[in-house]
């Protein structure tokens, strides 16, 4: 098990475009095992590489369902509406409401390189867009409708209507 620190805003490399994965080798396979163990340690649900300052498309997601490993993902697909509160394990201590899609699909390889679409709804098509933004140098910040302050009323996204229902 191998932690690796994680890049914070204000370093360029949160920045950049990353590079499209070639060689699925046991480098891969090492970068995607720390950036789980990573993730893990510091409670997150997702991780991209350039938040371990790695500059090539991966990324780790896990929202309770178990661990997603995605190698050169790209949404291909999106669908309505949903607008909720999000953190990142890059801006510490901060947080801020952002509007991404209800419904993405993604086209991605696994870490032997074989190539995989999946389609998620709500919180994970929300965390599907937020680590695949950090390939594209792009932070929540970027996105955000209003960032929450301590002490603000907690953000409704209406889901406690619907599990009233």
């Amino acid at each position: 098990m191998a932690i690796r620190k994680i890049v914070e805003i204000g370093d360029d490399k949160l920045r950049k475009q990353c590079k499209p994965v070639e060689k699925f080798d046991m480098r891969l396979r090492v970068l995607l095992k720390d950036m789980a163990d990573t993730m893990y340690k510091a409670n997150g649900v997702g991780l991209a590489a350039p938040q371990v300052g790695i500059l090539r498309r991966v990324v780790v997601v896990d929202v309770g369902d178990g661990l997603i490993e995605m190698v050169n993902p790209e949404i291909i697909h999106t669908e309505g509406e949903q607008t909720g509160a999000e953190g990142c394990l890059s801006v510490p201590g901060r947080s801020g409401v952002v509007t991404r899609p209800n419904i993405v699909t993604v086209r991605y390889q696994d870490r032997d390189g074989v190539e995989y679409e999946a389609t998620a709804e709500e919180f994970l098509a929300r965390a599907f867009c937020h680590e695949i933004d950090h390939l594209d140098g792009t932070l929540y910040v970027d996105k955000m409708d209003r960032e929450i302050f301590p002490g603000d009323e907690e953000y409704d996204t209406g889901d406690e209507e619907d599990e009233e229902e």
